[in-house]
């Protein structure tokens, strides 16, 4: 029987995990997780709990999820020569420097011991979609519409669950608590559990009652933030905790056997393309991280203004849809997506501030903050990303919010004090701001025409 170790990462689960499945085999188990010093801290919150959730599944398979902190570089080829591991293995990370990152260190590990990686966290591999000249996709539609011919042609593989494997003996675990990966003194993190349940098992159970239910009417009902239409999943995929692989081939039989829900069905499904899509272009535009995706907004007139920062994040605009957004993120870590967009189009086209303060603030707020995902999303809201909504396209925060929260349940949720005189007045006028945006964004244009990805 040989010796394995399995670094989890974002792949916080058992079932339909192909690192975890492959690394099994070999009869002795070390499961490692090693701490991501990158997560924001609403995110930080979520992985303590999903941590636990994933100490308690591999206890009950007779195996101890051991701790590190430090680098992985070291460590991995520390515990190789410790404990005598025949393999490692792990699931791949598509994000520009982790992907670098990962390829010196399987290398590195290669001399020592067997090194296999998977892909555990997306439906196809960025490398596996490209044009008919072998170039990168830049518009979601055509992106999309590729994958579904290849997922039809050849639907994404399951890992088969195996046997317990026997556990690594002797191998010394840091203590989950003491990374404090939850805030204290004050615990601002109080009403986060109204985002959601973390780990393996609550990803299956939400997942489940979409499926049987809750998808019914998606299309339309996701949309309105006072509404539990949407399958709340995104913390979930980010770390793991579900396969997107799983989801896939759940929601295609599902559209078999409810064929009254197709659209429904087939809404939902080009979301998980979006999020797809998302990492698509930040595997192949690493620099879209720092940098605009169409390269001639590196001349936009961006304001600085911290005062104003501060007011958006504070939610204090005087926009009730956009301060009852940025509240619900501040209490729960979550925010709905319709009302993501409204915020982050207030920032960037009502206050003109930069889509990086933005992108930055929900990375640190967020418990589903993905890399990938905030890019692509601010990106687009800007009007400087892949598939970008016009430039000309500025949400008006009072009309969105009559359009999707008509009876006004979600904003009296969230700013409770509308109905008195403690609401200050809109920090900005709407139309002055729609004025001022257009101006800027043809001052840009007139710029030059720059280039694209």
């Amino acid at each position: 029987m040989k010796r394995a170790l399995l670094w989890f990462r974002r792949d916080l689960r058992i079932a339909a995990n192909p690192a975890f499945s492959a690394a099994a085999r070999a009869g002795h188990l070390l499961p490692l997780y090693i701490l991501d010093e990158t997560a924001g801290g609403a995110s930080r919150w979520w992985l303590h709990h999903s941590l636990v959730s994933l100490r308690r599944t591999l206890a009950r398979r007779g195996l101890e999820l051991v701790l590190k902190r430090g680098d992985p570089a070291e460590i991995l080829p520390r515990l190789v020569w410790e404990h005598g591991l025949d393999a490692v293995f792990w699931n791949r990370l598509y994000e520009p420097a982790r992907a670098r990152e990962d390829a010196a260190l399987a290398t590195a590990l290669s001399k020592r011991c067997a090194v296999q990686t998977f892909n555990g966290s997306l439906l196809l591999e960025p490398g596996q979609v490209a044009t008919g000249q072998g170039a990168p996709y830049k518009v979601f539609t055509a992106y999309w519409r590729e994958c579904r011919r290849l997922l039809h042609r050849q639907p994404p593989n399951l890992a088969a669950a195996v046997a317990p494997a026997k556990p690594v003996a002797g191998v010394r675990s840091e203590r989950l608590d003491d990374w404090r990966l939850l805030p204290r003194n004050p615990d601002w993190a109080v009403r986060f559990r109204e985002s959601g349940r973390a780990g393996e098992p609550a990803a299956q159970a939400r997942w489940q009652a979409f499926v049987e239910g809750g998808m019914a009417g998606y299309a339309d009902g996701r949309d309105r933030p006072a509404a539990a239409a949407t399958s709340r999943l995104s913390a979930h995929l980010h770390f793991g905790e579900i396969s997107p692989a799983a989801i896939w081939r759940d929601a295609v039989r599902a559209a078999d056997v409810y064929p009254h829900r197709a659209a429904d069905i087939e809404k939902f499904l080009s979301e998980l393309g979006w999020r797809e899509f998302s990492h698509y272009l930040l595997h192949h535009f690493p620099h879209t991280i720092e940098a605009p995706f169409q390269r001639r907004f590196a001349a936009f007139p961006w304001r600085r203004d911290a005062a104003a920062l501060r007011r958006w994040q504070r939610g204090m605009t005087g926009y009730p849809l956009v301060d009852a957004g940025m509240r619900e993120l501040w209490a729960t870590g979550y925010m709905h997506n319709r009302v993501r967009m409204v915020c982050a189009s207030f920032l960037t086209k009502h206050l003109l501030l930069h889509w990086r303060d933005g992108a930055d603030w929900f990375m640190d707020t967020l418990v589903d903050a993905d890399l990938a995902n905030n890019t692509a999303g601010w990106q687009w809201v800007a009007g400087c990303g892949a598939d970008a909504a016009p430039y000309f396209r500025i949400f008006n925060p009072s009309l969105q919010a009559e359009k999707f929260d008509p009876h006004g349940e979600y904003v009296r949720r969230w700013v409770p004090e509308l109905s008195s005189g403690a609401y200050p007045p809109p920090m900005v006028d709407h139309r002055m701001a729609r004025t001022r945006a257009l101006r800027a964004y043809r001052s840009m244009r007139e710029a030059g025409p720059g280039g694209v990805g």
